[in-house]
């Protein structure tokens, strides 16, 4: 007889079989590795002075990144792992190539402090993605909150952090002052993306579109494509400046929804329950229990 150390597989075990993964859940990370792509590009670009193309590839890294989540929510291909990829590139296109590109175009200059200001800027945009990913699934967030994002998110810092190179091919002239200028802008932005500044996200809107605007959509989609490829520079200063304007509105429309959320509604007031426990008299002369209840006030919704 021969005795060997394993033991032989029983033959009414089987391997596990997993379940084939629907190709819908694929197309939206076939997406996120395309932009994750042209953020690696662009470093690689940067590193090459190509900083037109470079500046082109987060561009197109920022719209993939606007469609991969929609065309998962259309296609119903959500899942945890397309979210946390989501993240990772996120983190890498519009954190690190950023910083980087700013540094082999300007930042340089500064030694020790240039490299500091585009290493805090990609940290405070992986602090930015993180704290996303933790208050997505918070249970007691008030619905109306989803039309807001938690500080400035990660794509639009990407792109407004980039304005002074805009101008500087816009024709703005290099002068002694622009790293410093430059490193100081990028400190605010990065600041912004941490913050808790309400910003408009957008993200529910342009869900549905009345029969009678569609072909003006076309036209408009179309028309701002052709003016991002013919006059790149011009666009992106014009929508980045835009964009920094319209902070504060949304923290203001951010507090009305507040305020509204906060003051009680009509008809819809609640009575607290009287106390079980006997307490001493009143300075009416009735006990508490009898005293009439007061209508209870809603907490104020942060």
């Amino acid at each position: 007889m021969v005795f060997t150390p394993f033991e032989p597989e029983p033959p009414q075990s089987k391997r596990r079989r997993f379940r084939p993964i629907p190709v819908r859940t694929l197309v939206p990370n076939l997406i996120t590795l395309l932009a994750l792509c042209a953020g690696l590009t662009a470093i690689r670009l940067a590193v090459e002075q190509k900083l037109e193309w470079a500046l082109a590839a987060i561009v197109f890294a920022a719209l993939l990144d606007g469609i991969d989540g929609r065309v998962a929510r259309l296609l119903k291909g959500t899942s945890r792992f397309g979210a946390e990829l989501d993240s990772l590139a996120d983190f890498v296109n519009f954190g690190v190539a950023p910083g980087l590109i700013l540094y082999f175009w300007g930042l340089h200059e500064l030694g020790h402090a240039g490299w500091i200001a585009a290493m805090v800027f990609a940290i405070c945009a992986g602090l930015r993605l993180a704290r996303f990913n933790v208050m997505i699934d918070d249970p007691n967030r008030p619905a109306w909150a989803g039309n807001f994002f938690v500080g400035m998110p990660a794509p639009g810092g990407a792109i407004t952090v980039l304005l002074p190179i805009y101008l500087y091919f816009l024709g703005m002239p290099r002068v002694s002052l622009l790293a410093p200028v430059t490193l100081i802008y990028a400190l605010a932005i990065a600041f912004l993306m941490v913050s808790r500044l309400p910003v408009f996200s957008g993200k529910r809107a342009g869900k549905r579109v009345a029969p009678e605007m569609v072909l003006p959509v076309f036209v408009g989609g179309v028309l701002f494509f052709a003016l991002l490829i013919a006059y790149p520079w011009i666009v992106l200063t014009t929508g980045t400046v835009l964009y920094l304007g319209s902070l504060p509105f949304g923290a203001l429309s951010y507090r009305n929804y507040e305020r509204k959320s906060a003051a009680p509604q009509p008809g819809t007031g609640h009575v607290v329950a009287p106390s079980v426990e006997r307490e001493s008299p009143t300075a009416s002369g009735r006990p508490p229990s009898e005293q009439p209840a007061e209508p209870e006030r809603p907490a104020r919704l942060n």
